[in-house]
């Protein structure tokens, strides 16, 4: 899987962000909950059946002694391979724990985007596709090729426990293990757009200042248009990324002082100016909120704050759009 600024610059904004919707989440955390059902009944039931006592007459007992060499050692391989299945099990359980607690926060996510749709980002099932679409050529998609009959999954662990033995268990276990990467690699896919979208605070506890849009230019008290939002802070606030990408441009600006852009694929750009020093250099990755600059009054700027700006596909947009998808929602 690429990450969505892993390519060359020129094709970091070639493709649509989308997400994974609300149906397929919750269809892959319900398949991972049963999936770890199976697992502990197989288990239960393989202990059972094999660690079970004989039950014996005196007499079959007694002409059974002299075998007690050979029954000792399936013993022994009864408990190996127990042991190996509930080490696949143990490794089993913190992947789906992993996988639920990301498909709730893609899924949280994708009902605000639904809810305030933005622009430059598309809500969908799996990224890069989108449906069914009859003929192989309609998709669009040369990068991979993919297809087949849309059938539904077949169950790992299928009716009577009674028949469960080693061989059937892990096998059952391989089968589950094989699924769970199948959702992890699909899952990986949303996740690393998700950390692209441009939505996270870049300064901490920062307070609003001049929104996106017509004002009057605090220099010639004019009107004039803004193409981003002013956070107001103290010179030396740590200036935090909104999203993972390259950075294209750390730098004097005209306008802009010191200034930082980074690319996060999908056509979004973000711009932090007035910067007191830059931190990152043009080429580096960097992660969702990483420290990238300090707040400053460089440039054309009134006094110590964060000029910031998204754009999508070379245009400004409203920052607090996306500022508002990534908001710790208020209860009451």
């Amino acid at each position: 899987m690429k990450l969505p600024w892993s390519s060359a610059a020129d094709d970091l904004t070639k493709r649509d962000v989308r997400f994974v919707t609300h149906h397929a989440a919750r269809r892959a955390a319900i398949a991972s909950a049963c999936a770890s059902a199976v697992l502990a009944l197989a288990g239960g039931v393989a202990i059972g059946h094999f660690m079970r006592p004989p039950v014996m007459s005196g007499v079959a007992g007694a002409s059974l002694s002299g075998a007690s060499q050979p029954g000792a050692s399936q013993h022994h391989y009864v408990v190996g391979e127990i042991g190996r299945m509930d080490a696949s099990i143990a490794l089993l359980d913190p992947r789906i724990g992993r996988l639920s607690a990301e498909l709730a926060q893609l899924r949280q996510f994708d009902q605000r985007l639904r809810a305030r749709p933005v622009r430059g980002a598309t809500p969908s099932a799996v990224p890069g596709r989108s449906g069914d679409q009859g003929d192989a050529g309609e998709t669009g998609n040369d990068a991979d090729g993919e297809g087949g009959p849309a059938l539904a999954p077949r169950r790992c662990a299928e009716g009577s426990a009674a028949r469960a033995n080693a061989k059937r268990v892990n096998g059952e276990l391989d089968c589950m293990a094989a699924t769970l990467s199948a959702l992890e690699q699909a899952t990986a896919a949303h996740t690393a757009a998700w950390a692209a979208f441009p939505g996270r605070r870049p300064v901490d506890g920062g307070r609003d200042g001049s929104p996106f849009g017509n004002r009057i230019d605090p220099f010639t008290h004019r009107l004039s248009f803004h193409p981003g939002m002013d956070l107001v802070a103290p010179t030396g606030t740590p200036i935090l990324a909104a999203a993972g990408g390259r950075v294209i441009f750390a730098g004097p600006k005209a306008g802009y002082g010191n200034a930082v852009e980074i690319d996060h694929g999908n056509g979004f750009v973000t711009r932090y100016g007035h910067a007191s020093k830059i931190d990152v250099r043009v080429g580096q990755i960097v992660l969702p909120q990483a420290h990238i600059a300090a707040v400053g009054s460089t440039g054309r700027s009134t006094g110590p704050h964060l000029h910031f700006e998204v754009l999508v596909n070379g245009q400004p947009v409203d920052p607090a759009d996306y500022l508002a998808l990534f908001a710790a929602p208020i209860n009451g």
